[in-house]
């Protein structure tokens, strides 16, 4: 029996909001790092496409590394395809209202 894939995209959303950014505590959905999500069912594979803040970015194997390992924890997923594009390219427009909110906590100006 298939699973549907809304449900298992609704999961993995969910699981890449638990993937924070090893330099800010912010998760990496907040952060508006993840441009993408597509589940395929029949292969049972995620395909994302990601950017990050900078291109040197010196977190970027990790945090692939962490998107990667939390998705395959999914019952419904084998592999995980992240693609890193820089079109669209990372504004802080693209931080979510949770994300802000945390980061002043922090003392991080957004």
């Amino acid at each position: 029996m298939s699973v549907p894939s809304d449900s298992v995209e609704a999961r993995l959303w969910d699981a890449l909001r638990g993937v924070e950014d090893p330099e800010i505590p912010v998760s990496v959905v907040g952060m508006g790092l993840i441009v993408s999500l597509a589940y395929r069912a029949s292969e049972r594979t995620a395909d994302l496409e990601i950017t990050f803040t900078a291109m040197g970015c010196p977190a970027m194997e990790f945090i692939e590394e962490d998107i990667r390992s939390a998705l395959l924890a999914d019952p419904d997923v084998e592999a995980v395809n992240i693609e890193v594009v820089w079109d669209p390219v990372w504004t802080k427009d693209r931080i979510r209202a949770e994300a802000r909110s945390r980061m002043r906590e922090l003392g991080i100006a957004v």
